[in-house]
């Protein structure tokens, strides 16, 4: 049994596996054992682990240029923010560390905005999220995060956040006020259990935004850099945000968070209102580079296609097994819920060498790297079911 460290914050309901080497979509930990990962590092190692490409460019650029700060350029830095620009809306990019600190970005930038554009002389600070949401464990966007169980024993939160139901754009309504200054919602709830958002419902959010003069902010920190598909998931639901969070996948599991936004909002902060000391930093960047070679059009199209395969494997699945309430996501981006408590499902497919995860309590999250082929679905979707079978043997919770 593997021990908790004593000198650690014991903040991780860790499992008994200690990892040592990766290698594409599998994992050997310190005794040998092998494990097939349909989790990716909670939707990080995209493009697997110990991707020979990321890899590279992290080492030679480290032989290079390590660290710099902020005060000068960096070339891995500027290509990076060119590369993200083109491929998304054409618009500006802020580095930081994790994707809690691109959504701190997000919402010191929507408060930004709210000064400039006031009301009659008063600041709008107010931003409006939505049930179940999750957007990262700093103050503030812990504060934007409605879940209760995040924030209890954290508090007087941060004000200034109020929430919405989930795609009720009536609910949206009547969270607005003179005070609000922006929306932020993300495409394909993660934490919430793997919930899309509805394509007309962000149209019709999006034409409330321009009728209001809000921002429209999309956290795309675990469906952004080909989780769906595509590079980010707004590029599938033709509505383009005002501001767009990206963490994660973008550098395969070196730490990043970008902040894109257009060019007008992004010019909002001036030299001295925000700042990272590592942020965008020239081995990370070189990374970042690295992940969007391989994340060509031809490769995302491969995504969907496998995604495809998924969807289709689930859907038998949820056909034999009434358990099974429903199948959602996009791309390697899955939720399988279910009737009743689902944490079993997860020491039962870690036992039989499969690493899955249960989220919001009925819900087994399915985030595995893009390289996964037949051979990897067929063994997961294999030990799923019979996972979630041996909870029809557990007396249902009513």
């Amino acid at each position: 049994m593997t021990k908790i460290s004593p000198y650690i914050f014991n903040t991780y309901k860790r499992q008994p596996l200690r990892f040592v080497r990766g290698q594409g979509a599998y994992l050997w930990t310190d005794r040998g054992e092998k494990y097939l990962d349909f989790f990716s590092g909670l939707a990080v190692c995209g493009v697997g682990h110990a991707n020979p490409q990321v890899a590279a460019a992290v080492a030679r650029q480290a032989k290079e240029l390590i660290h710099t700060s902020n005060l000068y350029f960096t070339v891995p830095q500027e290509k990076l923010a060119e590369r993200l620009s083109k491929r998304t809306f054409g618009g500006k990019v802020f580095f930081s560390n994790s994707g809690a600190e691109a959504n701190e970005c997000a919402i010191k930038l929507a408060r930004r905005f709210g000064h400039v554009h006031n009301r009659k002389g008063k600041d709008r600070y107010e931003i409006v999220v939505f049930e179940n949401s999750f957007h990262g464990r700093t103050m503030a966007t812990l504060s934007a995060t409605a879940q209760k169980k995040y924030q209890k024993g954290f508090g007087p939160l941060l004000p200034g956040f109020r929430t919405a139901k989930r795609m009720d754009l009536a609910s949206v309504k009547k969270c607005l006020t003179p005070r609000t200054c922006a929306v932020l919602i993300e495409p394909i709830q993660g934490e919430g259990g793997v919930r899309p958002a509805d394509r007309r419902f962000l149209a019709l959010l999006k034409a409330l935004c321009r009728r209001h003069d809000l921002l429209l902010m999309f956290d795309e920190v675990q469906t952004g850099i080909g989780r769906t598909g595509y590079l980010y998931a707004y590029q599938c639901l033709d509505v383009i945000p005002d501001v767009l969070t990206s963490a994660k996948g973008l550098a395969d599991g070196i730490p990043i968070g970008a902040t894109l936004a257009k060019p007008a909002v992004a010019d909002l902060l001036k030299p001295g209102d925000h700042a990272s000391t590592f942020g965008g930093g020239p081995v990370v960047c070189a990374a970042a580079l690295a992940v969007l070679d391989i994340l060509t059009p031809a490769y995302l199209k491969r995504i969907r296609q496998t995604g495809e395969e998924i969807s289709r494997r689930l859907m038998e699945m949820r056909s034999r097994n009434p358990v099974i309430t429903d199948v959602r996501g996009r791309g390697l981006m899955w939720g399988v819920q279910l009737d009743r408590p689902g944490d079993a499902v997860v020491p039962f497919c870690r036992e039989n060498g499969l690493l899955v995860n249960c989220t919001a309590g009925n819900v087994i999250r399915l985030l595995p790297p893009f390289c996964v082929g037949k051979k990897e679905i067929d063994r997961a979707m294999d030990l799923i079911e019979k996972a979630i079978f041996s909870l029809t043997t557990i007396k249902k919770n009513l």
